[in-house]
């Protein structure tokens, strides 16, 4: 066995260096340019869930913990030295009720309700869900949604406020007031709504939620806002008066297009998605206020992305092509200046989860693996855990280049300080790319890969050498090549994939891959905590093996 190991990680050796054409040059500076200051944290791609469908994902109850559900959120954890960013809202949200008395966590109060807007009344069982899932899996930070549909009535909203600062206590992140108000008024929520009448809104909550019966709630800075996404600016909400209160976050989050109406040329073309070209038109819609949010100190976050909102296209989300999309997106936003993104995942079914139960009423057993899912756990090994500045390199002119299928990024590790990580995305169909590193760039790569078969496919992906299979437990062995560059190297990326290069993976200030079994529950049944996690001996092994190679290369 140890032996056909060994030949298998000098076969990915050959395989890495192999020229199949003429290479991209990777200029990669050693520090990163003039006006990327923007230090992220390893945690900094969250999850969004809608609160209508959050009982069929997390469980009814705090000690029926669906497994699978705490897999997939553990594999995201173990990757990650700080709290999970949990996001709980969307239009749900703002049209349900908090009822302090109900048992059940989640009751649906319109069986009739348009599926993007499905109201609900929940309970204190929604906060002891939450908590009772960081305990099993590790800790995490939430965001609740405050409605502001009704602002002059908002005794339920200072009962929900009071509630979660009572119940999640340091895990409450943020309160965001109030779920896309700039579409208020297309939607019949409110009449012509415009931010003139938003700001003396917010005025008017912001006051009652200092004064609620059960103290100051926001005595340190607890909300975001304003959490729109397409018909105003953020620049101007906060020119409006919304930078004069004492917000922790601003909030945003957007679609590069929607599938509300059905299938359009827009929302079927798969093209968008496998062009770097897009991301940054895409990720920069409010480029104007994230530079004042920074003049003014307040991180901004995208609260809810992912490739066709409404649901998703069934010819675009599942595939492994949003996959990388979701990594680029997610890159592009912590190289813009934001502090972090959430993406969205909803109920049973819907095109561009991350995971889906076997039914819209059964946890048990048999999930299936959204084809999004694998970003969160290539973000969450790529930036570091002392922090991170994430840079877009525009190899081979991605940016402009409309001919390019190209993307990388260039990671600085140790808050910013030193060259750490390159990550470098090919979305050809069926091309591979080569990517060139020059002398003295690093002595060595270890290298990670996320690849499919396709584009178009939606199951076979594998995260180094691992697929997320049912119930999201990892299958497979956990791979690592490793390549010696001190005299310039290069770095081979099947078409379609992405590869994560770690810079001189042997120095003692180099961040290091995770290593082992990241899953905590079995595949059917429920727990209520879970174990620490430790590195299985053949995923060791691998690596023990594949380190040998590298000797052998370095005294060749």
């Amino acid at each position: 066995m140890l032996s056909n190991l060994f030949l298998g990680a000098l076969f990915v050796l050959a395989w890495t260096t192999c020229a199949v054409q003429a290479a991209t040059q990777i200029t990669f500076p050693e520090l990163p340019p003039t006006g990327h200051a923007q230090v992220v944290q390893d945690n900094f791609l969250g999850i969004s869930f809608e609160l209508s469908s959050f009982d069929t994902l997390w469980g009814k109850t705090d000690t029926t913990l669906p497994s699978a559900i705490q897999n997939y959120l553990s594999n995201i954890r173990s990757r990650i030295s700080h709290n999970l960013r949990i996001r709980i809202g969307g239009n749900g949200m703002d049209s349900s009720t908090y009822v302090p008395d109900q048992e059940a966590m989640i009751v649906l109060t319109d069986p009739d309700a348009y599926f993007n807007d499905i109201p609900a009344d929940f309970g204190p069982m929604f906060f002891y869900v939450l908590n009772a899932m960081a305990d099993a899996v590790g800790e995490m930070q939430f965001i609740i949604g405050l409605s502001m549909q009704n602002p002059s009535n908002d005794s339920n909203v200072v009962e929900l406020a009071t509630a979660a600062v009572q119940l999640l206590g340091g895990r409450l992140d943020a309160m965001l007031l109030g779920n896309e108000p700039d579409l208020y008024a297309g939607h019949g929520t409110r009449d012509s709504y415009t931010i003139s009448d938003y700001i003396p809104e917010i005025a008017e909550v912001l006051n009652d939620l200092h004064n609620a019966e059960a103290g100051d709630l926001i005595s340190k800075p607890l909300i975001g806002g304003p959490t729109t996404c397409c018909s105003w600016d953020l620049d101007d909400v906060i020119t409006a008066g919304l930078g004069s209160d004492d917000y922790k976050y601003y909030s945003i989050q957007h679609y590069p297009t929607y599938y509300c109406n059905g299938p359009t040329d827009a929302n079927t073309n798969m093209s968008y998605f496998l062009s770097h070209t897009n991301i940054p038109k895409y990720v920069n819609w409010n480029a104007d206020g994230v530079t004042i949010a920074q003049q003014q100190g307040v991180p901004v976050l995208d609260t809810e992305y992912n490739t066709v909102s409404c649901g998703g296209s069934p010819t675009i989300s599942p595939t492994f092509a949003a996959s990388l999309w979701a990594v680029d997106a997610g890159l592009q936003f912590a190289a813009s200046n934001m502090s972090a993104a959430y993406l969205h995942t909803r109920e049973y079914g819907i095109t561009y989860n991350l995971f889906d139960p076997p039914s819209d009423t059964s946890t048990e057993p048999n999930w299936r693996t959204g084809s999004p899912y694998y970003s969160t756990l290539v973000l969450a090994e790529t930036i570091s855990p002392n922090g991170s500045i994430i840079v877009d390199l525009n190899v081979d002119n991605s940016t402009t280049n409309v001919s390019s299928h190209v993307a990388g990024y260039g990671i600085y590790d140790n808050g910013g300080t030193a060259r750490g990580k390159l990550v470098l995305i090919n979305y050809s169909n069926n091309t591979e790319h080569n990517f060139t590193l020059s002398t003295n760039t690093t002595h060595a790569l270890g290298l990670r890969v996320l690849s499919a078969p396709s584009v178009n496919e939606q199951t076979e992906i594998s995260w180094a050498g691992q697929t997320v299979w049912w119930n999201g437990e990892l299958d497979g062995v956990q791979t690592t090549s490793y390549l010696e560059c001190r005299d310039g190297c290069t770095v081979t990326v099947p078409g379609p994939g992405l590869v994560l290069a770690l810079l001189d993976p042997n120095a003692s200030d180099t961040d290091s891959f995770y290593t082992g079994n990241s899953t905590v529950a079995g595949a059917v049944g429920y727990i209520s905590a879970a174990s620490q996690s430790q590195p299985t001996q053949f995923s060791m092994a691998w690596v023990v093996i594949a380190w040998a190679a590298v000797g052998l290369l370095f005294a060749a």
